[in-house]
């Protein structure tokens, strides 16, 4: 650790309302997801849960059912968009909704949040406003508003889930522009991660299910290529447990699969900056993920 990792100062209120100034509008949260969205009413139900009022902005927060929702039915959760700059987190949900939601309906009820984080979608950032990781703040009292939101309306459901898929992505950026930001926020170094190149899925260390996080990554091999593990054999800095997969401590955490308690948990990660891949790849891993994954379930846990 460098002498000024070692005598920086944490970030106080100042310091994050100036890393907040700094933030701009990169792209249209309306333009690229709302409308996507409101083009699905006819075949979903679609409800307001909440909203994030940030300086002269105002970012409406949705949540999408399926219609013919039956309590004999297991009930599968899809999340996109914790980290708003995740691009193919949230336009591959939105894109599995358009493409094969419908594919799924008569084994399952579904909800999905297809961004939610909306600011941090537009201003391409991993943090929220408060330069706050929404994905490790899933917890009782979260100080993440977009975080507290989707935790009450969920909680209003009131129903298990069988899964919680959480669609993410793994960027250049988290280690040119993240790293350098995490650590003048908290004033210390932070290890430099190997970035993978391909897709992988983070488990659940406690509730690992080996067999679907390999149903995933078969699916998704048919796309593009999985992530292969370092020298070390590891993907950033976890041992590999099977060919593509890394498991975390979800719930010790607070991520956001951790939350619901689902059976089966799993956090997709594509590398959209790889030279094997283009962003439609991308967005097209995140639909062969769900759907890799809900067969599986569909086998191992309707018909079974």
């Amino acid at each position: 650790m460098s002498e000024t990792n070692q005598t920086r100062k944490p970030w106080g209120a100042q310091e994050k309302q100036s890393w907040f100034k700094k933030q701009m509008k990169k792209r249209s949260y309306r333009d690229e997801v709302l409308s996507k969205i409101e083009s699905l009413k006819g075949r979903f139900e679609i409800s307001k849960y909440g909203a994030l009022p940030i300086s002269e902005a105002h970012y409406p927060l949705f949540l999408v059912k399926t219609k013919n929702w039956s309590d004999t039915k297991k009930t599968v959760l899809i999340t996109g968009g914790v980290h708003g700059y995740e691009t193919s987190g949230v336009q591959g949900a939105l894109r599995f909704m358009e493409d094969r939601l419908a594919d799924y309906t008569v084994n399952f009820n579904f909800v999905i949040a297809p961004c939610v984080s909306p600011w941090g979608y537009e201003t391409i950032n991993r943090w929220n406003p408060s330069a706050i990781d929404p994905n490790r703040s899933f917890y009782e009292n979260s100080p993440a508003e977009e975080c507290a939101a989707l935790m009450r309306a969920v909680a209003e459901l009131n129903v298990d889930f069988l899964a919680h898929f959480d669609l993410h992505e793994t960027t250049d950026t988290d280690r040119t522009v993240f790293r350098p930001a995490l650590e003048a926020r908290d004033g210390k170094a932070v290890d430099t991660e190997h970035i993978p190149d391909g897709f992988y899925t983070v488990g659940d260390t406690e509730n690992p299910v080996d067999g679907f996080q390999k149903a995933i990554i078969d699916s998704v091999r048919e796309v593009t290529h999985i992530a292969q593990p370092d020298s070390e054999g590891q993907i950033i800095g976890k041992p590999i447990t099977q060919e593509g997969v890394i498991n975390y401590p979800k719930k010790e955490l607070s991520l956001c699969p951790g939350f619901t308690n689902s059976r089966y948990p799993t956090t997709t990660e594509v590398y959209p900056d790889s030279p094997k891949a283009t962003p439609e790849d991308c967005i097209r891993a995140q639909v062969a993920a769900l759907v890799g994954g809900l067969d599986y379930l569909v086998a191992n846990e309707v018909r079974s």
